[in-house]
């Protein structure tokens, strides 16, 4: 076979499949489905954003082959943008809150990045590790991903497609759960929803969703976001058990492993389909797997202190 045929793990963000959550689903009476976005090279849904802030930085000339990326993050964006920069022949230096967990840390340095751990500080602070990130790029002339303010470029590849599930139309149109608000900024239900009817031009038809709804924990400091400058209805607020009896869920009956967030979108699913009814198909993403959390999320000693319990079952959330 040709090796043009093959391509490298640049060329394979996104391509994460749509799976049916069967208990949530045969709970509600409605579809829910995921998009494994812990299937990405980088092993989460941040890898679209990094992949996005690379090509566009290229595309407009601020990087070039052995140039420094920069980044300000907890963990998974400076993931991707480390997998994605050894691909394309970039170093990285990524500034991490010293509180996160030391899978991601250790992970980080494993693959390659040169990893700065700081003290953790609000944003107010000029000691945040943003700010500390955004200086480091302006003292050494670094390229500063600065991806919380990147919208167009994250939103436009995180926003994964939710192409139709199986042979069957999806109807009505699904609700869409997403992990953070920049995503839908920048029009969210034209990004996921398309049909696989071609139009004259041979290009897949957009299908409106009628639900596009934010999420996040109770303690999330994107509660007080706005975006397109008006003032939408509050999105959910998720306590951390409901994530946590949901975590547990899936990998006991389902074999799915994965990270709080992900649990927190599929928590805030099973309330849209407890509050519309049977019926609907929900589509959520499913932001990374479990295995960067095993400290915590996974720990015994750290759920008994937080007074999360593991064993509390799914049907006490309907």
């Amino acid at each position: 076979m040709s090796a043009e045929k093959y391509s490298g793990v640049e060329k394979h963000v996104g391509r994460t499949p749509l799976i049916r959550l069967r208990r949530l689903s045969e709970l509600t009476g409605c579809e829910i489905l995921g998009k494994a976005e812990w299937l990405n090279p980088g092993g989460s849904i941040k890898d679209r954003a990094a992949l996005g802030i690379i090509l566009d930085a290229e595309q407009r000339g601020q990087l070039r082959s052995g140039d420094t990326i920069i980044e300000g993050t907890a963990g998974n964006t400076g993931i991707g943008l480390t997998v994605i920069g050894h691909a394309k022949g970039y170093r990285t230096v990524i500034v991490i809150p010293e509180t996160q967990s030391p899978e991601k840390i250790t992970l980080l340095r494993t693959l390659g990045a040169e990893v700065i751990t700081v003290p953790e500080k609000p944003y107010s602070d000029p000691d945040n590790y943003n700010h500390v990130a955004a200086r480091l790029a302006a003292e050494k002339g670094w390229f500063w991903a600065n991806q919380f303010d990147n919208p167009p470029t994250a939103s436009r590849t995180t926003a994964p497609p939710a192409r139709r599930f199986g042979n069957k139309p999806a109807a009505p149109s699904p609700g869409l759960f997403l992990p953070w608000a920049p995503v839908a900024r920048w029009r969210a239900p034209r990004c996921f929803c398309r049909s696989k009817t071609p139009s004259r031009r041979g290009l897949r038809r957009p299908v409106w969703c009628s639900h596009v709804v934010l999420v996040h924990p109770r303690q999330s400091g994107h509660q007080g976001w706005r975006f397109r400058g008006r003032r939408h209805r509050p999105e959910p607020r998720i306590p951390d058990q409901e994530a946590v009896t949901i975590v547990y869920q899936l990998l006991r009956e389902e074999g799915i492993f994965l990270g709080l967030s992900s649990c927190i979108n599929l928590a805030g699913a099973l309330r849209l389909a407890r509050e519309r009814g049977p019926g609907q198909t929900i589509v959520t993403l499913l932001c990374d797997s479990g295995h960067k959390y095993q400290s915590k999320l996974f720990n015994p000693a750290w759920l008994a202190a937080h007074q999360l319990d593991p064993g509390q079952k799914l049907e006490t959330l309907l």
